[in-house]
């Protein structure tokens, strides 16, 4: 046996590369694996399939139990490959339909389990069990271009010409047929408004269409903080309750503090009062106040004495002994 250093190394990294590969893939495709795959592979024929892609769901009464595989044209038809998870159940007559999972298009593929034998597995559903999806945008457009092509003058004669032979009904049809009749002149002297209303349709169906990326995206975020909160609902709950226990027990604070906030609030209300009564005097002490306060602080400025002037005072009436006296011998 050769050293492996003697081995052709291209060789070997060939083979190698080739090893990874596949266990990649392997990786990648293990549910579809016979063995160690989720589940049994289907196939249904369609007529048209619309919008439906690969990787769509597959539901049994809402729930989802598989995805679609693989789409592919075959001749008049197309196939739907589809594996279901294990454990789910088919009859030998089930039903398949192209359903509308949102509001811009988005499709899934519906089973409808029916038959007393359970279906084979790798069956074939064929295209008389199936039911296509419904476009909501084509049919608003064929709608239009089918009621551009209408003949109102012709259709109003004929529904005149109907009106006309009326009369010789039976009174127990007279009603019926009037009704008919007041629907088309209602219908005929609306023409233009229905056209218009049909082409505003058309043109909401082609906004909406050439906008299915941005509210595809409004939907996701939408969808990403109804999950927020939702996962947030036993804080939010706590909070609400906190708040309705933080009400109570000021409310109860309240109560208990009425007795004693009442008599302070009125003797407020008493001060107050005063007050208001004697604003006017209040106004001038405020007024005066300063200059009485200017004349205080120079007097008590220069020291921890009064420095007070008395001037002009005769000097036989002895009031300044008595103030010398009075005052602790101050000079």
């Amino acid at each position: 046996m050769k050293p492996f250093r003697e081995r052709n190394h291209t060789v070997i990294g060939v083979f190698s590369f080739a090893v990874i590969a596949l266990l990649l893939l392997a990786a990648f495709r293990a549910d579809r694996l016979p063995i160690i795959g989720g589940g049994d592979t289907y196939v249904a024929e369609f007529a048209e399939v619309g919008s439906l892609s690969d990787d769509a769901e597959v539901r049994v009464a809402g729930v989802s139990v598989g995805n679609v595989d693989d789409i592919e044209l075959d001749g008049d038809k197309v196939k739907v490959s589809f594996t279901l998870d294990k454990g789910t159940e088919l009859g030998d007559q089930t039903r398949a339909e192209i359903r509308i999972r949102t509001l811009l298009g988005a499709q899934y593929l519906a089973l409808v389990p029916e038959g007393e034998q359970e279906l084979e597995k790798g069956a074939t559903i064929p295209v008389d069990r199936t039911v296509p999806p419904y476009d909501v945008v084509e049919a608003f457009s064929e709608l239009s271009t089918t009621t551009d092509q209408l003949d109102v003058d012709q259709i109003s004669a004929a529904l005149g010409t109907l009106n006309d032979v009326a009369t010789a009904v039976p009174e127990e049809f007279q009603a019926a047929l009037q009704g008919v009749s007041d629907l088309s002149r209602n219908l005929a002297a609306r023409d233009e408004q229905i056209n218009t209303l049909l082409q505003n349709i058309k043109k909401v169906t082609g906004v909406l269409n050439a906008r299915d990326e941005e509210l595809v995206k409004l939907f996701e975020d939408a969808n990403t903080l109804f999950s927020a909160v939702a996962a947030r609902r036993d804080s939010i709950h706590e909070l609400l309750v906190a708040a309705t226990n933080l009400s109570t027990e000021l409310s109860a604070l309240v109560d208990e503090t009425r007795a004693d906030l009442r008599p302070a609030l009125d003797q407020l209300d008493a001060v107050t009062e005063m007050l208001h009564q004697h604003e006017a005097s209040l106004d001038e002490a405020l007024r005066v106040l300063p200059g009485f306060y200017n004349v205080y602080a120079n007097a008590l400025g220069t020291g921890p004495w009064f420095d007070v002037y008395l001037g002009n005072l005769p000097p036989n009436l002895g009031i300044a002994n008595e103030l010398r006296k009075a005052l602790g011998g101050v000079q």
